[in-house]
């Protein structure tokens, strides 16, 4: 049997958990207003009753316990079916902090460094040159190796050929604009000749870093990053709807988005985790569903720790979100979310910095979010977890975040 399909059968065949996914809780037990926290469920069926969204999962924890776990409005776009509990996401760039926990799972048996280059894993990236001015025909060569921490936090060089308008960037997105399709040795080889747009550790830039990081985990572990994920992250905590693949049987439970944007008018489909993938992308490509992910999250916020059985260490946890953009490296902000002011990144985290912020929270909350809607943040010092699932894969969904930022805390009552 092919090895990923093996790994998707096999996490999706997990023993079910209990229909909440963690001890379920008063708010006001916790520290948090049952008034205040009506006002998310009023805010998104307004949201889809004027035909802006299909509808969302909201999943809150406080000190280790439930809070708020709530379905609202329509699991398809064309809303016909009431959104359920456990319906299924594709989370997008969620996926690179699974994919990051994962990482530091296998650094923690020593066969790897975060310091290491990629070239030792992948010797065609060894010899990498820079396009000057974002010109890919006036090359440098690069000045040091890229480096997995460079991978972790951006600062690599490598991007999305669709996220600038250089020369460079379009032949990028011309090489590698369908890289899903590519299988991993493809998608690497075909990278070797692409300039980099930065000197690798001097600049800040989103792309395709993680997926290289999953293809370095599965050279690590001989496995897929599927099947490491599962072994490591996912069957550990009980994530049994979250993987690369969904089943055919579970595909009744796919949320899809509305068919046109509500800002642009604009097609809009998803189909990420229903056809699979020449490589499991570990930059976007899973799917999970609110339980999972809050699990995923509280484990983080517990310092690798759930339900008595440990994860990650608590010095990985530590390392993995605290601030790696050092005063050196250049635009040191998460530009690709215009909310994150005085947030820096760690191993594909934002970190938020001292200081203000567009957005309510705490130093040293980490967060990562997903393009087609979904959202995750912890707070460590308020002792909170929050995850949004919908399908909203339009720039809407940066709205969304900004609002449940707001009705969150809001919510904060001690």
């Amino acid at each position: 049997m092919n090895k990923l399909l093996f790994a998707t059968l096999m996490l999706f065949s997990l023993p079910a958990l209990a229909a909440d996914p963690l001890p379920l809780v008063p708010p006001d037990s916790v520290g948090l207003s049952p008034e205040r926290l009506a006002r998310i469920g009023t805010t998104i069926e307004t949201e889809v009753r004027e035909g802006r969204m299909p509808g969302a999962v909201v999943a809150i924890a406080r000190r280790g316990k439930l809070a708020y776990y709530e379905a609202f409005g329509f699991q398809d776009g064309n809303r016909t079916r009431t959104m359920p509990r456990d319906a299924i996401f594709p989370i997008a760039s969620m996926t690179k902090v699974l994919t990051g926990a994962t990482l530091m799972s296998v650094l923690e048996e020593g066969r790897l460094s975060l310091n290491d280059p990629v070239s030792r894993f992948f010797p065609a990236l060894g010899s990498m040159r820079v396009a000057a001015d974002g010109n890919p025909e006036k090359t440098v060569p690069a000045e040091r190796p890229i480096r997995l921490i460079d991978l972790a936090r951006h600062t690599s060089g490598i991007v999305y050929g669709n996220r600038g308008n250089t020369a460079a960037h379009q032949l990028w997105q011309r090489t590698l604009g369908g890289y899903a399709r590519m299988s991993g040795s493809d998608f690497i080889a075909a990278m070797a000749k692409l300039p980099l747009l930065h000197q690798p550790g001097t600049y800040w830039e989103y792309g395709l870093s993680i997926d290289v990081l999953g293809l370095v985990i599965e050279e690590r572990t001989d496995k897929s990053l599927g099947e490491a994920m599962a072994d490591r992250i996912l069957r550990p905590l009980g994530m049994q709807d979250t993987g690369f693949v969904v089943p055919e049987g579970q595909r009744s439970r796919y949320a899809t988005p509305l068919p046109t944007d509500p800002l642009t008018g604009q097609p809009q489909e998803m189909r990420v985790g229903l056809v699979a993938s020449g490589f499991e992308g570990g930059g976007g490509q899973a799917v999970s569903t609110a339980a999972d992910y809050i699990r995923f999250a509280q484990m983080l916020l517990n310092g690798g720790t759930l339900e008595g059985r440990r994860v990650l260490s608590r010095k990985s946890v530590e390392e993995m979100t605290r601030d790696h953009l050092h005063s050196e490296i250049a635009n040191r902000v998460p530009t690709t979310e215009p909310h994150l002011t005085n947030f820096g990144f760690g191993v594909t985290v934002a970190v938020r910095r001292e200081g203000g912020s567009d957005v309510l929270g705490s130093p040293g909350m980490f967060t990562w979010n997903g393009a087609y809607g979904t959202a995750m943040w912890v707070d460590p010092k308020e002792d909170l977890a929050v995850v949004f699932m919908a399908s909203t894969p339009g720039l809407i969904r940066q709205h969304y975040r900004r609002v449940l930022n707001a009705l969150v805390y809001g919510a904060i009552a001690d």
